[in-house]
């Protein structure tokens, strides 16, 4: 399994089973370099949605009681897992990711560092359980995805942008329940 994306490279991959074996190893490294307790790290994003095509990217969500207060201890312990942090400016979250090497041109994971049990968390949560179970939003979120592919392989921001309105539209419905 070849996991890993360029610099702002958008690129879609057949849904791959190693991706979730792969999301275990990471959660383990995680557990044995920290003090995070088990319930608190989840396997989300594309990769985690059976059959559903990805980028080659493990996203790993971590919960912490208040982001505000996430201690040196655990970023440590997550460098040691091989995360470091990155720039990125996003409300509710720190953003950590994993590299194929020192050069930090290919990003291979990403940890999104989030309160437990808050909104954010339940969104994307409800978000990969909502489309593992719902397989005309899954093939409906694959469209949208292929759509962009053909316009264009590159702008990450832009591909998010462009997933954004069917994702919020997931989002809704976990408050209408």
């Amino acid at each position: 399994m070849k996991l890993g994306l360029n610099r702002d490279e958008v690129r879609l991959e057949d849904h791959n089973k190693e991706w979730k074996s792969e999301f275990f190893n990471v959660k383990q490294d995680i557990l044995n370099n920290t003090s995070l307790k088990e319930a608190r790290i989840e396997h989300i994003g594309s990769t985690a949605i059976t059959d559903m095509p990805a980028k080659p990217i493990i996203d790993i969500i971590v919960g912490v009681d208040e982001l505000d207060k996430v201690d040196k201890q655990l970023l440590k312990g997550l460098y040691q897992a091989g995360f470091l942090r990155l720039k990125v400016e996003r409300p509710g979250e720190i953003v950590l990711a994993k590299f194929t090497d020192d050069t930090y041109d290919i990003k291979t994971h990403y940890i999104h560092i989030v309160e437990y049990q808050k909104d954010l968390w339940k969104n994307l949560i409800f978000f990969r359980d909502y489309l593992n179970s719902n397989s005309d939003a899954k093939e409906e979120y694959l469209e949208l995805k292929k759509e962009y592919i053909r316009k264009s392989t590159t702008g990450i921001t832009e591909y998010t942008n462009h997933k954004e309105k069917f994702v919020k539209t997931i989002y809704e419905k976990r408050n209408i329940k």
